[in-house]
């Protein structure tokens, strides 16, 4: 199914980018500017198991797109300026604005020398947990697991199962398997135990995980000194807002906001919700980040900006730089704002 998914995506992006669709529907889709999405920018790995690989993409693909934008004559802006724009209503130029979601250490290594050499604003949006080394980066954690293992067994709603992960193929088969089951659970905590209990009976250290992939407060420190950088809210844990509860959604919003402010010196006025589409972040969540003052909080919802979302500025959308589509011609189509507009019905996507 996922590899099906993946086809008709690539599909939709050839045809509009060689038939030339993009750029006729740019002028009614594409919008005032749009935010990107990034998460890991590290070399390519061997490795034939990647089931997390659309949440990176490499250096050379990052300069590219760098490339491709500098070519639409985008102007590159903050976060900051984002707000500016959409609420002065100042759309002279199309603008475009990066981030960079949980912090990882490579964002510093790979990422920040190609965009300080361009003289690019970008945003990283830290969950406050990883850099204390106290995150549970769950989904790595899964990889791992199946990685190291031929099989696994479990117990999944209340049946113990054996899950094949003999090779690629069964390997990933068992990952999406695992992953949509552990979503799909009633809460945080519930997903983490079962993550917690896998962990521990194939002994994988969610510790080293965290020490190895995110910044340490050091790190975040020395990027966040560059002007260049803005360093964004992201909560506590990483957690799916929408399943927690309210004293514990607001809870990570403001501890999330007072542990930056206190490593940083600096409160953070930009927000990223983790996962970020429909089912952990909606309305409730938008309000809060409202009323807590956040001058953005961005979804993974797909889409460009347009003038309309002055209105709702805790619920804007982004457009994913996808590691399972390295291919600059993609970048064209999906900020024309053609691809997503398709994506979404050719509906304006306005969250909230």
């Amino acid at each position: 199914m996922h590899q099906l998914k993946r086809a008709i995506i690539r599909s939709g992006l050839e045809a509009l980018y060689f038939s030339g669709a993009h750029r006729l529907m740019r002028p009614f889709l594409g919008g005032v500017g749009a935010i990107l999405m990034l998460h890991h920018v590290r070399p390519a790995r061997p490795d034939g198991f990647q089931p997390n690989q659309l949440l990176e993409i490499t250096p050379d693909f990052l300069e590219r797109v760098v490339a491709r934008l500098a070519r639409m004559n985008v102007d590159f802006v903050s976060l900051d300026e984002v707000h500016r724009r959409l609420t002065a209503r100042d759309f002279g130029r199309r603008f475009v604005a990066f981030t960079f979601d949980d912090g990882y250490r490579d964002n510093k290594e790979f990422a920040y020398p190609i965009l300080r050499r361009h003289g690019i604003p970008f945003c990283i949006y830290v969950p406050t947990s990883f850099p204390d080394r106290l995150g549970e980066l769950w989904w790595a954690a899964l990889e791992a697991v199946i990685a190291q293992n031929d099989a696994i067994v479990l117990e999944m709603d209340g049946r113990d199962c054996k899950v094949d992960c003999a090779g690629t193929a069964a390997k990933t088969g068992a990952f999406r398997l695992l992953y949509a089951w552990l979503r799909a659970m009633p809460s945080d905590a519930q997903m983490l135990d079962a993550v917690r209990e896998l962990t521990t009976r194939y002994r994988v250290d969610t510790a080293a995980i965290c020490d190895s992939l995110c910044m340490s407060w050091d790190e975040i420190r020395a990027i966040a000194a560059d002007p260049l950088v803005t360093i964004g809210a992201h909560t506590v844990n990483h957690v799916m807002l929408a399943k927690a509860c309210d004293t514990v959604a607001r809870s990570e919003l403001k501890m999330g906001c007072a542990v930056l402010e206190a490593a940083l010196g600096v409160m953070p006025r930009h927000l990223a919700y983790p996962y970020g589409d429909p089912t952990a972040a909606g309305p409730r969540e938008f309000a809060i980040a409202a009323e807590l003052g956040f001058a953005t909080a961005v979804t993974t919802r797909p889409g460009v900006l347009f003038p309309e979302h002055a209105e709702t500025l805790t619920a804007l959308p982004r457009i994913s730089i996808n590691g399972e589509f390295q291919r600059g011609r993609y970048v064209d189509v999906l900020v024309s704002g053609a691809g997503t507009a398709l994506w979404n019905g050719l509906r304006k996507l306005r969250a909230a």
